[in-house]
């Protein structure tokens, strides 16, 4: 591990500037994060949930959007002294709105049509318009049960999302007006130790706080956090590195990590699962985030940034909204299941979200980059 992070030492800043100017912002290893955060995400939900921990790749995605979505206002804020609201808020509309509204309408026609037999619920649709999915979950005993749009339960998490989308920017702008980056990084870090005890609390008030701490945004805040505490105190992408740790420190740093992170896997005890976990995780994931992009050359991060990883990670956002569906469907009109359905459900998935990105997603990121530019 040493050597893999002493040869690739070389981050070129300068290419990344380039990137940046010409596509909104890009960095190494970002789209190889989120190929391999939603390929967990898949395979849990393919059947192999009980090996491989999908809920975790959501943890990922929160991570991940928490550091680029920071590390976009930050840019903003040095360049220009403001924040503009209207701009981030378009750019998100452009990003998020296009692909989720047409998995909506396609499931909701396959559903009036008669090809899917599940119940829905008017009520539950209106929450997922609304980006209340989450807490429409809540509701309910089990989130097998909700009436929401078939197979689309995992969009809770695009919830979660949308309100930290919402609030993030005014409360990052105030923090940047009165302290210094690491000062902000610090008060951030305060509102995870809060989140923290919030679920703690949760475990003695609720009759069921696994399911509740892991879909509502007021205890998963923390995990997005975690990613805007690194893009403000120790931005890999902006940042010097420190001096202090060095390769060799990062390469320990890195090993203990994914010794935590499998050590979260296999705990099983349930008060640890509902409140504890999504902070151990947050914290052993800042070094490998860290790395992947400081170290995007070396032999253990490289992969990140293969073509195809890449293009996986370009489509992810579909991939996510569709693939469950896919998988569902793959299961019911064509009579498969186990390994050929899980097959089948990623090619109809992949083929799926790359006509998306291409005739959709593309058109609008075209506006993005104006926003940007702007």
């Amino acid at each position: 591990m040493h050597e893999a992070l002493t040869i690739g030492r070389g981050y070129d800043r300068a290419a990344s500037r380039d990137i940046s100017a010409e596509r909104g912002f890009n960095i190494p290893s970002l789209d190889g994060i989120r190929a391999l955060a939603v390929m967990i995400v898949f395979v849990g939900h393919a059947g192999l949930g009980y090996v491989v921990p999908g809920g975790f790749g959501v943890t990922v995605f929160f991570f991940l959007s928490g550091y680029l979505i920071t590390t976009l206002l930050r840019r903003e804020y040095e360049r220009t002294g403001r924040i503009s609201l209207r701009n981030f808020y378009l750019r998100r509309i452009y990003r998020i709105f296009p692909p989720l509204y047409l998995v909506l309408a396609i499931l909701i026609t396959l559903k009036l049509s008669g090809v899917i037999p599940y119940a829905m619920s008017g009520w539950a649709v209106a929450a997922q318009l609304a980006h209340l999915t989450n807490y429409y979950l809540l509701l309910f005993p089990g989130v097998e049960f909700a009436p929401v749009v078939p197979y689309t339960v995992p969009m809770w998490s695009l919830a979660v999302e949308e309100h930290f989308y919402l609030l993030f920017p005014l409360s990052l702008l105030f923090l940047l007006k009165k302290n210094t980056y690491p000062r902000a990084a610090l008060a951030l870090a305060a509102v995870c130790a809060v989140v923290l005890a919030w679920r703690i609390a949760l475990l003695w008030l609720s009759q069921n706080p696994d399911h509740y701490t892991y879909h509502a945004t007021d205890t998963r805040l923390d995990s997005l956090l975690f990613g805007c505490i690194m893009a403000l105190w120790m931005n890999p992408a902006m940042d010097e590195p420190p001096e202090a740790i060095g390769a060799r420190g990062w390469a320990i740093l890195c090993f203990a990590a994914v010794v935590v992170l499998l050590g979260t896997f296999l705990y099983r005890d349930p008060s640890f699962r509902a409140a504890v976990r999504y902070t151990v995780q947050g914290i052993a994931l800042f070094p490998l985030f860290y790395c992947a992009v400081r170290y995007a050359r070396s032999p253990f991060f490289s992969w990140l940034n293969l073509r195809p990883v890449r293009a996986l990670g370009i489509i992810s956002y579909t991939v996510y909204l569709s693939h469950f569906a896919a998988i569902q469907l793959a299961g019911k009109l064509l009579g498969v299941s186990g390994f050929t359905r899980g097959v089948l459900g990623f090619a109809f998935t992949v083929a799926f979200s790359a006509a998306c990105y291409v005739l959709i997603e593309r058109r609008f990121a075209v506006l993005r980059r104006k926003l940007h530019r702007n």
